[in-house]
């Protein structure tokens, strides 16, 4: 984020209630990017896999964790989940069973791929559905990217791979030819620095001028 905020809180403990709040906000709605939880939730429903690819910091793996919330809602398979149940408690809190996270900049080996998918073909423990959240994916090496196409190319049904990159002109063709790409872009500074001041508002929070 470019932009510096300054805010005011009115209460004891307002600035870590107010950026939970942004957090919470900006997570239900993305902020300008209208209708991609939508167009992502169909992609995977229909059996695809996910590519999300932009600048770092643009929120991919933000919309992958709302993915797996849509995906595992305990109210059924939803563009809106409701946050309340406990799979979305969990996914929230980073303590989902079934939503693999994994930060390929630091692990590339084939190995870690292959122990990654060791239980790829058993069902879920908690939820519907088996994410597989794999960031920074064109770290790959070559040999795990092998690793990994064997499991695109015919997966189970309940596992769903969804992979964020800040460089898709390194991640192999014989993958992206698997995905469904999207592109996720900046927000200008107009549309955030509106959905700030709503959000103070809502806190009854005070934003100076031009912050």
């Amino acid at each position: 984020m470019t932009q510096r905020e300054t805010a005011t809180p009115t209460a004891a403990g307002g600035i870590a209630q107010a950026v939970a709040s942004v957090k919470e906000n900006i997570e239900k709605v993305l902020v300008g990017k209208g209708g991609v939880i939508e167009l992502t939730l169909a992609a995977v429903l229909s059996g695809g896999h996910i590519l999300i690819e932009d600048v770092p910091g643009i929120g991919k793996t933000t919309l992958a964790r709302i993915l797996a919330k849509c995906l595992n809602c305990e109210t059924g398979i939803t563009s809106a989940p409701c946050d309340k149940c406990g799979s979305c408690i969990e996914i929230n809190e980073g303590r989902f069973i079934d939503l693999m996270e994994v930060d390929a900049a630091s692990r590339t080996k084939v190995e870690d791929t292959r122990e990654l998918l060791d239980n790829v073909q058993y069902t879920p423990t908690r939820g519907r559905y088996k994410i597989y959240l794999i960031d920074e994916v064109h770290m790959l090496s070559k040999q795990a990217f092998n690793a990994l196409l064997k499991t695109l190319e015919e997966p189970p049904p309940h596992a769903k791979f969804i992979f964020a990159t800040t460089e898709v002109r390194r991640v192999p063709v014989t993958v992206l030819s698997r995905c469904q790409r999207f592109d996720l872009r900046r927000v200008d500074s107009a549309t955030l620095a509106g959905h700030f001041q709503a959000v103070a508002e809502k806190e009854n929070a005070k934003i100076a001028p031009g912050a």
